[in-house]
């Protein structure tokens, strides 16, 4: 089968991707949990270590300077990628996880009051769930959900119903119960269901009710443009953009980040030190105690270019094509169970299904032993998969080097996994 223009272009650039598993070629299709890195990515961060090496905000000598520099550049090329006007609302953290864990701690948990509320939805990762059970657990707030559009018992479409957030807004203005924040994923990291952002916002702000974005999925997948979306806070990771581990971003509006506490405190955050009180810089120097991840913006910068030159219109196309070779391959099988928007509108490149009678790990055994990755569980989202009636499912994902001939390869695989398991 021939290979997409998109895909001839950027293979090369993948070194990992010349990998051979158990005797075949790699095919990465667990791009949801993390993208492979390309070259650009992995010379960014060795040069700077080779030449600009040294912790940044503090030295006056040349390397200091010279990595403070890359450093806030690094946030300039962030904020104009996803939108935002001013790189002063960018602050940097070690991932989706903890820019989350900082909405909650130093916005939330200091304004949330006993018997006020979060809204959360049935499709969020644990990393936009547990945070917000641990805030309103301290706080005596209740955590409520939006549910996913119900079909019979346990079947969804997997996607969300904007008539039935707008009921569910006013029912809590009715009860006098205030809900301070809606979080919700952009795009699904099982469902791939792709959440009308701007839509859910404008409802949300008719409320008076703040809207958190969880963006890690989406963000290597479509254009993002905070300004556009108007939503108070959004957060994503640099490992799922095709950047390095370890760093993630918090984007949130001024007006936002000057109701926010310090979240840790330690060096780089202060303005001036007492015996017994300090006070703070200003943000986003405020949010970013002791020595932050200077090295890996380099990374994440290079990783923001390389998409920025491949093309986000292009990359999401390639996406489309492949989500559609996929969603055709699945309909030929009726023992192969897929979750999520069964057609390409409101859907992405994730993919999660079931093969009937045979367990996730097993699919996903047989499929490594073709030098097929996938991912098999419950993908850190235990409230959807109990809402789906599963305890686990197979995840396909896709990234911008990936290729409808790997996708055949999956359907092959499942071949060999069926006469194993069920012959």
């Amino acid at each position: 089968m021939q290979i997409s223009p998109l895909t001839a272009k950027v293979r090369d650039d993948f070194p990992i991707l010349k990998r051979k598993i158990n005797g075949h070629p790699l095919a990465y299709l667990d791009n949801a949990a993390t993208t492979q890195k390309p070259n650009c990515v992995i010379d960014a961060q060795v040069r700077f270590y080779e030449n600009h090496n040294s912790n940044v905000s503090r030295g006056v000598y040349t390397l200091a300077e010279e990595a403070t520099d890359i450093y806030e550049e690094g946030r300039e090329i962030i904020a104009k990628f996803i939108g935002a006007a001013d790189s002063g609302k960018i602050i940097f953290s070690s991932g989706t996880t903890e820019s989350i864990n900082l909405v909650a701690s130093a916005w939330a948990q200091p304004k949330l009051k006993t018997g006020e509320r979060i809204m959360v939805t049935e499709m969020e990762h644990h990393s936009n769930l547990v945070p917000w059970q641990l805030v309103a657990q301290n706080c005596g707030a209740e955590l409520v959900y939006w549910p996913l559009n119900s079909e019979s018992g346990n079947s969804s479409d997997g996607r969300l119903d904007l008539q039935k957030l707008d009921e569910l807004l006013a029912e809590s203005v009715k009860l006098k119960r205030k809900i301070r924040l809606l979080t919700v994923t952009a795009v699904s990291n099982v469902l791939g269901t792709v959440n009308p952002i701007v839509e859910i916002v404008k409802i949300s702000h008719a409320h008076g009710v703040p809207v958190l974005v969880d963006a890690a999925q989406a963000v290597a997948r479509m254009s993002i443009d905070v300004s556009a979306w108007d939503c108070d806070f959004l957060a994503f990771s640099g490992h799922k953009i095709y950047g390095p581990t370890g760093i993630g971003v918090l984007y949130a509006k001024h007006e936002r980040l000057e109701e926010m506490q310090p979240f840790q405190g330690g060096g780089g955050m202060i303005r001036q030190v007492g015996l017994q009180t300090s006070s703070w810089a200003e943000a986003p120097q405020k949010f970013e105690a002791g020595t932050p991840p200077f090295a890996e913006v380099c990374g994440l910068a290079a990783a923001v270019g390389y998409l920025s030159d491949v093309g986000m219109p292009e990359i999401q196309q390639h996406e489309l094509e492949l989500t559609t070779h996929a969603l055709k391959r699945f309909a030929e099988f009726k023992d192969l169970e897929l979750y999520g928007p069964p057609e390409t509108i409101d859907r992405s490149g994730v993919l999660s299904f079931n093969l009937q009678n045979v367990h996730p790990h097993d699919v996903a055994q047989v499929l490594d032993e073709s030098g097929i990755a996938v991912r098999a569980g419950h993908h850190c989202t235990q409230v959807l998969h109990k809402r789906l009636g599963i305890a686990a499912s197979v995840r396909m994902s896709f990234g911008l080097y990936n290729e409808n001939s790997e996708i055949d390869r999956i359907f092959s695989a499942l071949d060999q996994a069926r006469n194993i398991f069920l012959a």
